[in-house]
């Protein structure tokens, strides 16, 4: 019989903070490097964003390359950790770039791995009644 997982374990909620928190960093400085270690790096690797749609984080880290970096004004608010057991998050978050109205929303969902927290699935959207 399956038990219902543990939820929001402090010591689950902080690691994963820890992970988010310098992710949203590396992407304020796009450190390309940094960015795609957070990623699960296989083909199962998935991120939905604004106007694109990758598959696999060699995909991903492509799109990196090419992409208008996330400027410097970029603020999170409404931000949710939420933890299930020891390995297994969602990252829920609201940001604004600091130049414009818009309003935009970002969800990832982290395993922890061997070496360490990795976003296995990634949705970016923006609000575009707004633009």
């Amino acid at each position: 019989m399956n038990q219902d997982p543990q939820i929001n374990l402090p010591h689950v909620v902080e690691a994963v903070r820890l992970a988010f928190e310098d992710y949203e960093r590396a992407l304020l400085a796009n450190e390309l490097k940094v960015l795609d270690d957070y990623f699960w790096n296989t083909e199962h690797t998935v991120r939905y964003g604004v106007a694109e749609n990758l598959y696999g984080a060699g995909d991903i880290a492509a799109y990196r390359r090419v992409c208008t970096p996330v400027g410097p004004g970029r603020q999170l608010r409404n931000t949710v950790i939420s933890t299930f057991d020891d390995n297994y998050a969602t990252v829920s978050t609201e940001f604004s770039d600091g130049e414009t109205q818009r309003t935009g929303r970002q969800m990832q969902t982290w395993v922890r791995f061997a070496d360490g927290w990795k976003v296995v699935a990634a949705h970016v959207s923006v609000d575009l009644s707004t633009l």
